[in-house]
């Protein structure tokens, strides 16, 4: 997790020699890591206040100090299922991301768990959507609802929503269209979808919407979690590939610029490799000290 950008931040705090050129390589690394460059310009400042006043000033003083800097940034959510009721989440993501496999792992954690669950085919656009949703579907012994690619995704949502509250499940999961190259038909589309799960009287307390994002794409994750998140008001991330993360530092930004917390990590290919996000762990990997 973030080891390279940990190994390299612990390394220059251990140089000891506070010059303009040290800053230099701080800030460079920061950026670098896709800390943005207010978050940068913001830590700087700190180890500079920091390398004023403390004399002696030991590789872990800075490291700690680094963390504590970003631990605002760095939310965590897990979501409750009510056994009583039906749950949905709305899982969203860019095409490549591992979304399917992700819904795959999230089921199999509630399946195991005890939990009722059924799959939802609504990214109706990719033929192999659907087929692979219901390939893992199989492999799971769980249900999936799905019509004909091309269908209308909202009607997929509609029928599914009624079939599990039919059969008394307790968590419908709905795979969704990612087709960034449309932005404004995506907009529509998913907000089309969430009308609909809000007229079927699914309760608020029970609907999540969750964006999967990609650990290793960088600056990229930003701006896909600001469109999603306008378009549809996301409650958290879930991270895919997160056993090779190399930069950490796209998920503070998403952190501070939109508040999003996160749920989920995906820290391998097996169906289990499905981690609930904790923000401790993450953060001492990141600045190294994990």
């Amino acid at each position: 997790m973030a080891k390279g950008f940990g190994a390299r931040l612990k390394s220059l705090f251990g140089i000891k020699r506070f010059d303009e050129s040290y800053f230099e390589e701080l800030e460079e690394l920061l950026i670098e890591g896709d800390l943005g460059s207010k978050l940068t310009m913001q830590i700087s400042d700190e180890v500079r206040d920091l390398v004023r006043k403390k004399k002696d000033l030991t590789t872990k003083d800075l490291q700690l100090l680094v963390k504590e800097q970003l631990r605002p940034m760095v939310h965590t959510f897990h979501p409750a299922i009510d056994r009583n009721a039906l749950n949905v989440f709305l899982i969203l993501g860019v095409n490549g991301v591992g979304k399917t496999t992700t819904i795959a792992k999230i089921a199999r954690l509630y399946k195991a768990q005890g939990y009722s669950v059924t799959l939802a085919a609504a990214d109706t656009f990719r033929a192999a959507a659907i087929d692979q949703l219901e390939v893992h579907a199989d492999r799971l012994g769980v249900r999936i609802v799905k019509q004909e690619s091309g269908s209308d995704p909202g009607a997929v949502v509609f029928d599914a929503i009624t079939s599990a509250r039919a059969r008394g499940d307790q968590l419908l999961l709905v795979d969704t269209a990612g087709r960034m190259h449309n932005k404004e038909h995506l907009v529509r589309e998913l907000a089309k979808i969430d009308k609909i799960v809000q007229t079927k009287g699914v309760d608020p307390a029970h609907y999540k919407k969750f964006l999967v994002i990609d650990s290793t794409t960088g600056q990229n994750g930003l701006s896909q979690a600001t469109i999603f998140h306008q378009a549809i008001r996301l409650d958290a991330l879930i991270l895919s590939k997160y056993d090779s993360l190399a930069k950490g530092g796209a998920l503070i930004q998403i952190g501070d610029s939109l508040g999003l917390p996160i749920s989920f990590v995906g820290v391998g290919e097996k169906y289990g490799d499905l981690e609930l996000f904790e923000a401790e762990p993450f953060l001492d990997s990141l600045v190294g000290l994990a």
